[in-house]
């Protein structure tokens, strides 16, 4: 059955080029009645300074992973930000996405030892309180696309929702969300030359105009445009060792009621058959290893669009001057105003609804802060 989330969502135009983001006119006003669902990982900065980034971005992804599953859809808005995640959501979809994100909650409390926070926030409270929430859809592959937002509206939800408003509190100890296709497997995305650096640019006191001109400039400083431009990915995809680093968030993620220790041994198992399978090239039935690394290349979603540009690409050491030059002369000009990560690798979290459909969606960060420490840097 169809649920109104999706029929909007699917309702949707679909811009082919990222640069799209920066058109108004293709965004679409989310309905007055509409519910915005916002998380984040308490303290997450100082939990990726003491190494646990991969379990702050397992519960960022752990959120959009369980409301796909919940609503039996992998068509819904929503957008990642590294230490958390921002959706919408019909009315008629309130009882489900509130339970789903309690269990969340309890979840990350319980097996990830994180602090999340949630909220569900109506959108009429932020349009009363002067703000909007319009949203396109955009291109990631051919098989899959991401939402890009605009107004103001989200980044007000966050803001309530961090002053403690519209909180949704935690279930029972104990409860668990439907986190099927969750898993962390690659090894860290590690450029051949240079830095991987995540960027936040958001308009200036110039306004959105000029901020337009100069998220055009950065484009071509980052090699962005075009499908597939800028990305940090190899094209023949990602790589990975046995056993992955991250077995036992996976275990705890996707055990549902099988005790942990007989599901971790057989997540030890099924990684060595899954490792062997796909850096051998050897394909299985209709299952092709290096077609399914390839869009798992094409369908990481680097570069997104909340009232201003987050996205996260590989840069050589000129590059990356030239670009640090670039913005802090358009943050003078108040055309911009910015805040930078640069680390030494990427990292993938993602969710595989399954192995024989194009439709995995992974989740990159930078590993070193990332968006969380970007965030940071551009308030100061």
């Amino acid at each position: 059955m169809t649920t109104q989330t999706e029929e909007f969502a699917r309702s949707l135009s679909v811009s082919q080029e990222f640069q799209a983001v920066l058109d108004e006119g293709l965004y679409r006003r989310v309905p007055d009645d509409w519910l915005i669902v916002v998380t984040d990982v308490v303290n997450s900065r100082k939990a990726i300074a003491s190494g646990r980034y991969k379990a702050v971005n397992m519960a960022g992804v752990g959120v959009i992973t369980a409301l796909m599953n919940a609503l039996d859809t992998q068509t819904m808005p929503y957008i990642f930000s590294g230490d958390g995640s921002a959706s919408i959501c019909a009315p008629s979809d309130r009882e489900v996405v509130t339970d789903t994100l309690a269990r969340m909650v309890a979840w990350v409390r319980d097996d990830l030892s994180l602090d999340l926070r949630a909220a569900l926030v109506p959108v009429s409270e932020v349009r009363a309180q002067g703000f909007d929430l319009l949203v396109q859809a955009t291109r990631v592959s051919d098989a899959i696309r991401n939402y890009a937002f605009r107004g103001g509206g989200l980044s007000r939800a966050e803001a309530l929702m961090k002053a403690g408003k519209y909180a949704v509190p935690a279930a029972p100890a104990g409860s668990r969300p439907d986190l099927t296709g969750l898993s962390c497997r690659w090894s860290p995305i590690r450029p051949a030359n240079g830095k991987i650096v995540s960027i936040i640019a958001e308009p200036g006191a110039g306004g959105e105009s000029r901020f337009a001109a100069a998220a055009e400039k950065l484009f071509n400083l980052t090699g962005m445009q075009g499908p597939g431009g800028g990305s940090p990915m190899p094209k023949e995809g990602p790589n990975g060792k046995w056993p992955p680093d991250t077995l036992e968030i996976e275990a705890r993620a996707t055990r549902g009621e099988r005790p942990l220790w007989q599901h971790r041994m057989l997540l030890y198992f099924w990684t060595l058959f899954a490792w062997f399978i796909l850096f051998t090239g050897m394909k299985v039935g209709s299952f092709d290893s290096r077609h399914y690394r390839e869009f798992t290349s094409l369908n990481t979603d680097y570069r997104k669009f909340q009232d201003g540009l987050r996205v996260t690409v590989s840069l050589g050491d000129d590059e990356l001057d030239r670009l640090t030059k670039f913005l802090e002369g358009e943050r003078l000009a108040k055309n911009l105003r910015y805040g930078i990560c640069v680390q030494d690798s990427a990292i993938l979290t993602c969710y595989v609804p399954s192995v024989m459909s194009e439709t995995h969606f992974h989740f990159l960060d930078g590993a070193g802060g990332g968006y969380a420490q970007a965030a940071e840097n551009m308030k100061s």
